[in-house]
């Protein structure tokens, strides 16, 4: 492995603690078998590809992560159509159902995943971008490609931390994938993922990290009982307020705070932005957040 790829310090041993009150086996079997249905049935209906409505694919992944015994809280926006960067925090396998729940788009996975069982499959036939980490001299040609999909008007899900964290703490934004996003003029979408008990409590059993296998995280989220995931979907940051890959990964990251962008930096961009006949920067407010009114095309 590379040197200069990504590592988060969580282990399993260290970061993931047991279930307080685990679920019996033959339910942990049950959630399992559910599991397996769904994604056959998945894999079943891939080769119709982009035939199939997005609202079905929305429901299919929030099917899943409900199998599990896991429930869903989603706040915040709506992700916009068209050409859009999602990206989060990254903390378990149950990250990618969550945001494919928020808006179905192309993954962004390491080319091991191809060769996985089952999901290696379905990855691929979801129109999965995959990327060689260990290659540096392999990075332009991915920006490159990613930035080409964005251009074409497809939604790219990325993890711009590289590697999954337990969720108590997070990695930096890696700023390689947010260039494509400002090569191709498109939003960049935001989401915090988290996992927590019913009781507020921090929940690590979803976490997989370290030397952990999947089916160790497979059993041990099937045996986790009043498991609760978050998603926060923060504002779009719209194409053009952040001048660079570096301000606009900052911006992204899941501990920014809301107000640092949307309200007096978009006002800047503004003055350099759209004006109406009058020369007026197009700004409004809508929801309580500043918009920059973007003007019709002439």
């Amino acid at each position: 492995m590379s040197v200069w790829l990504p590592t988060a310090p969580c282990t399993p041993g260290a970061c993931v603690e047991p279930a307080r009150d685990a679920a019996a086996v033959p339910r942990a079997v049950l959630r399992l078998t559910a599991v397996a249905v769904l994604v056959l049935a998945g894999i079943a209906l891939s080769p119709l590809g982009g035939r199939i409505p997005a609202e079905w694919v929305r429901r299919w992944c929030r099917a899943i992560v409900r199998a599990m015994g896991v429930r869903v809280r989603v706040t915040g926006a709506v992700a916009p159509a068209g050409g859009l960067l999602l990206v989060a925090n990254h903390v378990s396998w149950l990250d990618i159902p969550l945001l494919t729940a928020v808006r179905p788009a192309r993954m962004l996975a390491k080319t091991e995943v191809r060769q996985w069982p089952v999901a290696g499959a379905l990855a691929a036939r979801g129109g999965a971008l995959f990327i060689e980490r260990d290659r540096l001299r392999a990075l332009p040609g991915t920006v490159a490609r990613i930035s080409g999909a964005l251009r074409e008007g497809a939604a790219v899900t990325a993890f711009p931390e590289g590697s999954t964290w337990c969720g108590r703490a997070h990695g930096r934004f890696r700023r390689a994938v947010f260039q494509a996003a400002l090569d191709a003029g498109v939003p960049v979408q935001p989401v915090r993922l988290r996992y927590r008990l019913r009781d507020g409590g921090p929940g690590t059993a979803a976490a997989f990290v370290g030397e952990d296998t999947l089916l160790s995280s497979l059993w041990r989220v099937a045996r986790a009982r009043g498991l609760v995931a978050e998603v926060e979907v923060r504002p779009v940051i719209p194409p053009g307020v952040f001048p660079d890959r570096r301000s606009l990964a900052h911006a992204a990251q899941p501990a920014a705070p809301e107000p640092a962008w949307t309200h007096a930096t978009l006002v800047a961009s503004a003055l350099e932005g759209p004006h109406d006949q009058l020369g007026q920067p197009q700004i409004g407010v809508h929801g309580g957040r500043t918009q920059i009114l973007q003007l019709p095309a002439s």
